[in-house]
């Protein structure tokens, strides 16, 4: 196989706001893997909370030897260097596309798997409470049957936000907190909003992630606090679900691995996602039906979109039905 890998810049339709940073546009690396004249393709979104970008995946990109069979998964597999689990997803992303065109089939019938999943929440990025109570009701307007509220202000108006944008709508919400309150502030705050669940409140390792899921009064997701399927079983001591996102979890055989082994432990699973094209979110959406829960909106966050292929459908991100992850040009 022959492998190839580029940066691309896209912009975002608008300024995204989480508490830990603010952004306009989006660097991503994709990857193409040629075989008997047939492409696959996968897009690595790094993780700069974990010092990752768009050049130290290209760069481990450099170091790949893909071999020349586009099945012997667990064989490539080994061969890898070590880190950068975004760039890992992209290529096996490209894997499961290869094989995928090769055989004729979409991604989610090679695993054997349901097309639809849960419908996607819609992100509504961290900002003052009316402001986002405005693009919530934008959102239901648009067909989401979710909403996904960023908090974490650190500013007192967490709880504000929550009530102004039930204020407007009576879509089931969620918030991320992205690891901003304190044990005392989840305790405080929890049982004042009415939400379906609350994603990633404590710091990640932080000594009162056992207490909060005691005492809480809804269920608490954690995301940075879950990788891969070595985190899985620490989390059923603090959490009620994992949140898996395939740029943390190194790809698509991981997070299907991570759905079984939350499974046994007793935990709902919430797949996410980064601000990714529609490369990046096809290869979860292929994979959605295994869960509970699903944030697949990265896409829908750009000015514009240049791997169509995605159906928004009574608010779920449906995979196409062409081979691979049917994506990009007809």
């Amino acid at each position: 196989m022959e492998l190839s890998a580029r940066i691309v810049t896209l912009p975002l339709a608008e300024t995204f706001v989480i508490s830990r940073e603010s952004q306009d546009d989006v660097e991503l690396t994709q990857v193409e893997l040629r075989h008997e004249g047939v492409s696959g393709y996968g897009e690595a979104a790094p993780i700069a909370r974990y010092d990752q970008s768009a050049a130290s995946a290209l760069a481990w990109f450099e170091g790949v030897d893909p071999g020349d069979d586009p099945w012997a998964l667990d064989e490539l597999t080994a061969s890898l260097p070590p880190g950068e689990p975004a760039a890992r997803s992209a290529l096996d992303a490209a894997l499961h596309d290869l094989q995928g065109k090769l055989t004729g089939v979409p991604v989610h019938r090679l695993l054997g798997l349901r097309r639809d999943g849960p419908p996607t929440s819609w992100s509504v990025w961290l900002g003052d409470p009316d402001d986002m109570a405005r693009r919530a009701e934008a959102a239901a307007r648009r067909g989401f049957k979710r909403l996904k509220l960023k908090v974490g202000g650190r500013d007192g108006f967490d709880l504000e936000r929550v009530r102004a944008v039930r204020r407007v709508t009576t879509l089931p919400l969620q918030v991320d907190v992205n690891e901003y309150w304190s044990l005392d502030e989840a305790l405080e705050l929890l049982p004042q909003m009415d939400l379906e669940y609350c994603e990633q409140p404590l710091p990640a390792g932080d000594p009162g992630g056992p207490e909060l899921k005691r005492r809480s009064p809804v269920p608490i997701y954690v995301d940075e606090d879950c990788h891969t399927l070595a985190d899985v079983a620490a989390c059923a001591e603090i959490a009620h679900g994992i949140t898996i996102k395939l740029a943390k979890s190194g790809g698509i055989r991981e997070a299907v691995r991570m759905t079984h082994a939350a499974r046994a432990l007793g935990l709902g699973v919430m797949l996410g996602c980064m601000i990714e094209s529609g490369l990046g979110i096809a290869a979860g959406a292929h994979i959605a039906s295994l869960c509970d829960h699903v944030d697949l909106d990265g896409n829908l966050l750009l000015a514009s979109d240049p791997w169509p292929g995605l159906e928004f459908v009574n608010g779920v991100q449906r995979p196409s039905e062409r081979p691979g992850l049917g994506v990009g040009p007809a």
